[in-house]
């Protein structure tokens, strides 16, 4: 969930510097429009390495480097095809989300719990079973975050 707050207020501040915060009336006859604000400068990018940093933080592991993304995806299509569904992106999401429950929960039986609600597919929407997920759960500790 950590995740989900550190996106959205990065989101809202990046929402709140490009619209501004302007609440000056519109213009009517028998009041003109203010001058223009001066120009402000650019808002300064996100320092990658705090960002990266915080996601540590937060229990999130780093993108995984291509070879270590291919192992991942081969071993949950050998799992269940329809585990990726030729959704590569939103399988590596979910995997990164799982480790990030997983950082401080070592319980096996909460894992694969948690497995089986994040990883769904469209013929299994509550979804793939206690045996699968524990699979996925092996998978997700194999390739993305073997240190938890």
């Amino acid at each position: 969930m950590r995740t989900h707050h550190l996106a959205a207020a990065l989101s809202a501040a990046a929402l709140l510097t490009l619209v501004g915060c302007s609440s000056d009336p519109k213009p009517t006859a028998d009041k003109p429009a203010s001058a223009p604000a001066p120009a402000s400068s650019a808002p300064p990018s996100a320092d990658p390495s705090a960002l990266a940093s915080a996601a540590a933080a937060a229990g999130i592991p780093p993108s995984p480097a291509p070879a270590q993304r291919a192992a991942y995806l081969a071993a949950l299509n050998k799992i269940d095809p329809e585990i990726v569904n030729g959704k590569d992106d939103k399988a590596i999401s979910r995997g990164l989300s799982q480790c990030q429950s997983m950082k401080d929960g070592k319980d096996p039986a909460k894992r694969v719990a948690s497995a089986e609600k994040r990883f769904i597919g469209p013929t299994h929407p509550d979804g793939f079973g206690p045996g699968k997920s524990t699979l996925i759960v092996a998978a997700v500790l194999a390739n993305l975050c073997p240190t938890y």
